[in-house]
């Protein structure tokens, strides 16, 4: 047999990990990771929680029974299976290799159990107001037993013939001897008795609701707690060869879960046959009671919120989770030829097997939405019956000869040219054939480009899809000679987008007189990255993020108090996040030439010394370039010219300063200009003491030229008197006067 192992996935990962790409560089679209294929279209192929994708076993339609629900399966000694369910009361029997046929109409809404006996009489429980009908011969009906209960979850004999009835509403257990005499066997004190089975030593395993109790039931009805679930409804239990207990639970808890209760001794007083009281066609009498609601799980529309668990309780009572979902719920438990849990769930019709308790396949999924009970058969065959719709399913012996995954549409965000598709797969003597199309709308069913021809090496080879924003893979898995399954562990994907120009959207400039600090030196030189995140421990690395040199991209670094700079900060983005390197050049308002003020700058941000520049009316033009990250021959750069802006480094001019004595005051008279910006403060100091603002005589300072006056209480004879103006760019003129 050919073993083949290709790994060329790991380089690539590696080179991804230890290399910061950047959009000019070569990208990959990587999957390999369960939740990765899970979002894609499997058939015919199971998937493993680790991302391993095989060939699932063989699913066969069996029957159609055309009911919305089956809830029941069993299987006799000669083969035939049996079937029932909802929501009319129906039971279907399929011979061997024959056309399945209704058995039988029941009174109930729904069969929930079935069991056979050791004469091959086919035992059938209804609910609500449950009633066991034992089938004799072909459809040869009678009531053989009737527990004045609402439901009845479960039927199973033990080795004397008795049949244990589990029923809800109370939750109790009822002993049956064969001619139809019960008694009650067990009380749970619980709503439900949902699940029942017996193990090796003749002990029942029993699972109830509410409280999502696991109890151990002796032959003479003592009860012991084996585990509380966390969750409510124990849906089924079942016991694996070495005596471990498998249960699942679903539906979430509204409160924390009471300690389980005291298990009490088995009622003695028996309970008269339904055979025996009530005449064949007559209506059963109703008791006057409050009746529960039935569990959330066997009402379709109910929306089971919570998801489930299934624990494996070990032979010593150590209960351990072996699996876990958020959204399925799971209606039955099996076991397979090699001693595997095997779990049918709802509400995507899956088949889970139970691997390890740290890895499990998702085996198959079914047309319908839930898989309700299980039921062995030869050679390693296991039936299923499902819900929504009702039928009956064979799975193996073996495994499937083809199937197919299709992936998700992987979104490359802008229009990209593929690369090379390359697999990381065992062969084991079988076919792995991958195929690709590609197109620019989200959904694949229309306009796209038709399926591509096989790529069937590992190694890989170009994808032949035409350029396009979407794209998705087609695996195709064929079996070896023997049967067995080649196995597909990740599909690796090149592509490149179409490089877009960087945009600078907005320009900003700094108020005049400060400045922003020089940029931090890097600890690296070249194309190093400053640090390197590794991903999570356990989770394969992905694509590495492009080294930015404009990073951060909204913030910038507080300004400082510098005579005569100002500066400009901008807002740039690259549509392909290429890093973006930035050209400053500045213009007067009647110049035609830009005049560079620098070049190649990382930061969204500059400042200049404009004492520099006569002063007069500006703007800057920045300039992205996404040089860094692409081949000077494919690099794009992008610009933004500011609004005009003021270069004002010349004080104003203080004229007509005069100061006279007038009625006992000291008045002071001054005029203020400014060639290129508004007077924004006048300040007056008498003889030395503190400055005090005066205001224009106009009472606001908005122009260019303002008159002051201002009266002094001040004694007779000399004083001086200074003054200082500031115009709106923090230039100050100063002048006195003395006044005798």
């Amino acid at each position: 047999m050919n073993r083949i192992m290709i790994s060329l996935r790991g380089a690539a990962v590696l080179i991804l990990a230890c290399v910061p790409l950047r959009a000019g560089d070569t990208h990959f679209w990587s999957q390999g990771e369960y939740a990765e294929f899970e979002k894609g279209n499997l058939k015919k192929l199971s998937l493993r929680s680790d991302g391993l994708v095989t060939l699932a076993p063989q699913l066969r339609e069996v029957f159609d029974t055309s009911l919305a629900y089956l809830w029941a399966l069993a299987r006799d000694s000669k083969g035939v299976l049996y079937a029932g369910g909802g929501s009319n009361a129906k039971l279907f029997r399929v011979p061997p290799g024959g056309k399945g046929e209704l058995l039988a109409e029941l009174d109930g809404l729904a069969v929930q159990a079935i069991a056979i006996d050791s004469r091959d009489r086919v035992y059938a429980a209804t609910s609500p107001d449950g009633k066991v009908y034992r089938i004799a011969g072909k459809g040869k009906l009678e009531v053989f037993f009737e527990p004045k209960t609402k439901y009845i979850w479960a039927l199973a004999f033990d080795g004397a013939g008795n049949l244990f009835v589990a029923t809800g509403d109370p939750g109790e257990i009822y002993r049956v001897t064969p001619d139809g005499k019960g008694s009650l066997f067990f009380h749970a004190d619980e709503t439900h008795v949902r699940s029942m089975t017996q193990d090796a030593k003749g002990n029942w395993i029993v699972g109830t609701e509410p409280r999502g109790l696991v109890l151990r039931v002796s032959a003479s009805g003592e009860g012991f707690v084996l585990y509380q679930m966390p969750k409510r409804e124990v849906t089924a239990v079942a016991v694996a060869a070495d005596g471990s207990v498998y249960a699942a639970a679903a539906g979430g808890k509204s409160a924390p879960a009471a300690p389980a209760p005291a298990i009490p001794a088995p009622a003695p007083p028996p309970v008269s046959p339904a055979a025996a009281v009530v005449p064949p066609g007559a209506a059963p009498q109703p008791t006057p009671r409050q009746v529960a609601p039935p569990p959330s799980s066997l009402v379709p529309s109910s929306g089971v919120g919570g998801g489930s668990d299934v624990f494996r309780i070990q032979p010593d009572g150590n209960p351990e989770r072996i699996w876990t979902s958020a959204s399925d719920v799971v209606y039955a438990l099996a076991f397979d030829a090699g001693g595997h849990a095997i779990i049918g769930a709802g509400n995507h019709g899956n088949v889970y097997r139970v691997e390890t308790p740290y890895l499990y396949t998702l085996l198959l999924t079914t047309a319908s939405a839930q898989v309700t009970a299980f039921a062995g058969g030869p050679r390693g065959i296991l039936y299923a019956v499902t819900g929504n719709v009702g039928k009956l399913y064979q799975i193996g012996p073996g495994l499937e000869r083809e199937g197919t995954l299709e992936s998700d549409v992987f979104d490359s965000t802008l229009f990209s040219q593929w690369g090379r598709l390359s697999f990381e797969a065992l062969l084991d003597g079988g076919r792995i054939a991958l195929a690709t199309r590609s197109g620019n709308l989200d959904q694949p069913q229309k306009n796209w480009s038709p399926w591509s021809g096989d790529i069937a090496d590992p190694k890989g080879a170009p994808v032949t899809s035409p350029a396009a924003r979407f794209l998705q893979w087609r695996a195709t898995l064929g079996a070896n000679a023997e049967g067995g399954s080649p196995r597909l562990e990740s599909v690796d994907v090149a592509y490149l987008p179409k490089n877009l120009a960087p945009r600078v959207e907005q320009i900003e400039i700094t108020p005049a007189n400060y400045k922003f600090p020089a940029p931090a030196a890097p600890a690296v030189t070249g194309s190093q990255p400053l640090s390197l995140a590794l991903p999570p421990l356990g989770k394969r690395p992905v694509q590495a993020p492009a080294l930015s040199l404009d990073s951060p991209a909204t913030t910038t670094p507080a300004l400082q108090w510098a005579k005569g700079w100002i500066g400009a900060r901008w807002v740039a983005s690259d549509p392909n996040g290429d890093s973006m390197a930035f050209n400053v050049e500045i213009r007067g308002e009647a110049e035609t030439e830009w005049k560079p003020l620098k070049q190649k700058i990382g930061e969204k941000y500059f400042s200049w010394d404009s004492s520099a520049f006569p002063d007069g009316e500006y703007r800057v033009r920045i300039t992205a370039s996404d040089a860094p990250s692409n081949p000077p021959a494919e690099s794009l750069a992008g610009q933004l010219t500011s609004d005009p802006f003021t270069i004002d480094n010349t004080p104003p001019r203080i004229s007509a300063l005069s100061a006279t004595f007038s009625n006992g005051n000291l008045e002071v008279r001054w005029h203020a200009a400014d060639a290129l910006s508004n007077i924004a403060r006048a300040e007056y100091s008498l003889d030395g003491g503190e400055w005090t603002v005066a205001a224009p005589v106009s009472r606001l300072s908005d122009s260019l030229e303002l008159d002051y006056a201002v009266a002094l209480n001040a004694a007779a004879g000399e004083h001086t008197i200074a003054i200082r103006v500031e115009d709106d760019c923090a230039n100050q003129a100063a002048d006195k006067v003395v006044v005798r």
